[in-house]
C-alpha cells in the first residue's frame, strides 16, 4: 500500500513539473509557437513519454484545473441539497480567493487565464472538459435527462459567475471591489437555481 501510494505521487509529482514547464513555455512564448518536442526537452523527458502522460498538447494547459472536473459531482454526492451544497462551495472558493471562482488578481492566475481564454483550441478542450464536468454532476444526481438539464443549467452557472468575476478583475478592477459584487451575483444565480429546480430541494 504505502510503495503504491508513493508510485502515485511520483506520478503525480511528474504530471505537475511538466505541466508547470508548459505553462512556463507558453506565457513566455506563446501557445502555437512552442512544440510539444521543446517542452518534453525541457521537462527532461521523451516526447513519447510526454504524451502518455498528455494526450494532447492542450492537455498540458488544462491539467491546472483537470481536478475540478468531477468537483461538483463529489459535492453533491450524498448532499440533501445538492444546490445549496454547490452555493456553500462557490461562496467558499470566492472567500479564498480560488482562481476557479475567477476571483484572483496574482500576476500567475491572470496570465494563465488569458493563456487558456486567448488560445481557441484551448478553449475548445476548456469545453470539453465542462462536459465531462456536466457528465458527472448528471450521473451524481441519479442520471436521466432531468438530471442532464439540471447539471447543465449548474455547471453553466458557475462558468459565468467565475468568467464575469475574472472579466472585470483583468480589466483592472481591484479584487476588493470585486469580491462583494461576485458574492451577491452567486447568492443571486444560486437562489434561482433553486427555484428552477425544485425537484432537488429536500422534501418538506
Amino acid at each position: 500500500m504505502g510503495e503504491m501510494g508513493l508510485r502515485e505521487r511520483k506520478k503525480q509529482r511528474m504530471y505537475q513539473d511538466v505541466s508547470d514547464t508548459a505553462v512556463r513555455l507558453f506565457l513566455e512564448r506563446g501557445f502555437d509557437a512552442v512544440s510539444v518536442a521543446e517542452v518534453a526537452a525541457a521537462a527532461g523527458i521523451s516526447k513519447p513519454t510526454l504524451f502518455r502522460y498528455f494526450p494532447a498538447k492542450e492537455d498540458l494547459v488544462l491539467h491546472r484545473i483537470a481536478d475540478h472536473e468531477t468537483e461538483a459531482a463529489r459535492i453533491v454526492a450524498g448532499a440533501t441539497d445538492p444546490v445549496d451544497a454547490l452555493r456553500r462551495n462557490f461562496l467558499a472558493g470566492l472567500d479564498r480567493r480560488d482562481p476557479v471562482t475567477g476571483l484572483n488578481d496574482h500576476p500567475d492566475v491572470l496570465a494563465f487565464h488569458r493563456l487558456l481564454y486567448g488560445t481557441p483550441s484551448l478553449v475548445a478542450r476548456a469545453y470539453a472538459h465542462q462536459e465531462r464536468s456536466e457528465e458527472a454532476l448528471a450521473e451524481a444526481l441519479g442520471g436521466g435527462l432531468d438530471a442532464r438539464l439540471a447539471a447543465g443549467q449548474i455547471i453553466a452557472v458557475q462558468r459565468i459567475l467565475a468568467q464575469e468575476n475574472w472579466r472585470r478583475i483583468a480589466a483592472g478592477e481591484p479584487v476588493e471591489e470585486v469580491a462583494p459584487d461576485a458574492v451577491e451575483a452567486a447568492e443571486r444565480a444560486f437562489r434561482r437555481l433553486a427555484e428552477g429546480l425544485p425537484e432537488l430541494r429536500p422534501a418538506g
